[in-house]
């Protein structure tokens, strides 16, 4: 029977997310744009994007399996923390100083798998350390940083440029120094936020460690690592079933809108698609604050969705809120200016805020204590597989249905998380 931990353990043991979400919110919201500036068509955007999610797909179970049968002296979860945050680090910062298009995807896919390795087992230390009845606390906390750790590091470009005077423009071909300081400045911030998790929270030991060693030495071995995450898959819970396809959906329309926003709002809104020009740069900082908005709006909204699944049920909480955020996405099609697509950013925020925390609040209720770790891996999934399957066919479906014009690839996403609302209700929330 796990202890309750007061608040201050809580924000210790989440507060390395706000560091490995300066490395994904500077992903997402720049990677389109560095694609772009180095001279690949929007049409071929997603499939370079695929990267990010194959690596999760493979990184996630693996880490998930081995962080199970890990013991020493930071513990079974951290020691993935802080490789993957070391990893991250130097990631982020050789990224934008890509020459060349294929060099910028390769970093890419290395950034995306070191991500993979200190966040998957970030979702294992809530169920491992906190009882049943705090895990939904857990996880908003860890929506919290998620929320605030983005708002920074998307506005980064923004505000080197605006508060500093760093130029966000350069020659064509050439990534602007305020794109290249910002994801400087997320390396700092990701190795330290969680280098802090990793030195400010300790882990449970496991119960009966003879026992513990003993699994492990003959579990050990490539062959049955796989075996474990095959026959941990076989044997996924209904719950876990059921949220797969709430998954898919929702992460569709989130990596719809992670490749195509920059794209949309500066042919749209902007009128250009000249990476070079003046207008472009200056609709693709707007979109870095645009992305600031709905993860600072998740940030709060973290903690009001506990209350709104205590009064009703976390189902009906994450279904209303994921038909707020399809509904923003659908709106972009009818925004005529800048300033107006704050509006449907708010309401995303509030999808984004229970994407990262109600379906990992109702899961972990249905896992066993012992395989958390690989399950959380394999849940991983049905995140990373929407992912490939948007980066393969979107690019496809935009260019030739709707003229090439991106701004349908945010309306195919609206329409994608509503589904996934319906989806929603007919999950199976026990614990």
């Amino acid at each position: 029977m796990r202890q309750k931990l007061n608040f201050w353990q809580i924000w210790n043991m989440s507060f390395g997310f706000l560091g490995i979400q300066f490395g994904f919110a500077l992903q997402n919201a720049n990677t389109s744009r560095i694609f772009q500036t180095l001279g690949a068509e929007i049409d071929k955007i997603p499939i370079l994007w695929i990267a990010a999610p194959v690596t999760g797909l493979i990184v996630q179970p693996i880490v998930g399996h081995l962080s199970d049968r890990t013991w020493g002296r930071l513990g079974r979860r951290r020691p993935y923390f802080l490789t993957g945050a070391i990893l991250a680090s130097l990631a982020l910062i050789i990224m934008p100083n890509s020459p060349e298009l294929w060099i910028a995807a390769g970093m890419l896919w290395i950034m995306d798998a070191s991500i993979n390795i200190s966040m998957e087992p970030f979702r294992a230390l809530v169920a491992d350390l906190l009882p049943s009845e705090q895990r939904t606390t857990g996880f908003a906390v860890q929506s919290f940083f998620i929320g605030i750790g983005a708002v920074v590091a998307s506005l980064l470009p923004y505000m080197l440029t605006n508060w500093l005077g760093v130029s966000n423009t350069a020659p064509e071909g050439e990534i602007p120094p305020s794109v290249i300081y910002s994801f400087y400045l997320g390396a700092i911030a990701f190795f330290g936020a969680v280098a802090w998790t990793v030195f400010r929270t300790k882990e449970y030991p496991p119960d009966n460690m003879d026992e513990f060693l003993e699994q492990k030495k003959a579990k050990a071995g490539f062959l049955h690592g796989t075996k474990d995450i095959f026959d941990a898959f076989l044997k996924m819970p209904k719950t876990m079933i059921q949220l797969a396809f709430v998954q898919f959906f929702s992460w569709f329309a989130l990596f719809c809108m992670w490749i195509y926003t920059t794209p949309a709002v500066t042919k749209h809104i902007y009128l250009t698609t000249d990476t070079a020009s003046k207008a472009y740069n200056e609709g693709a900082d707007w979109v870095g604050v645009l992305f600031s908005v709905y993860n600072g709006v998740s940030a709060f909204a973290a903690f009001l969705l506990p209350v709104l699944a205590a009064k009703f049920s976390r189902k009906a909480a994450h279904s209303f809120s994921l038909v707020m955020g399809g509904v923003a996405f659908i709106s972009f099609l009818f925004i005529p200016t800048p300033e107006m697509l704050l509006a449907p950013m708010v309401l995303i925020g509030l999808a984004w805020a229970s994407i990262l925390s109600m379906p990992y609040a109702i899961l972990s209720g249905a896992l066993p204590q012992e395989r958390m770790g690989v399950y959380m891996g394999i849940f991983n999934f049905f995140i990373v597989i929407p992912q490939i399957v948007a980066a393969t066919i979107i690019g496809f479906i935009v260019k030739n249905f709707f003229g090439d014009d991106p701004i349908y690839a945010l309306v195919i996403g609206g329409f994608s998380m509503i589904i996934a609302a319906v989806l929603t209700m007919f999950v199976t929330d026990e614990n």
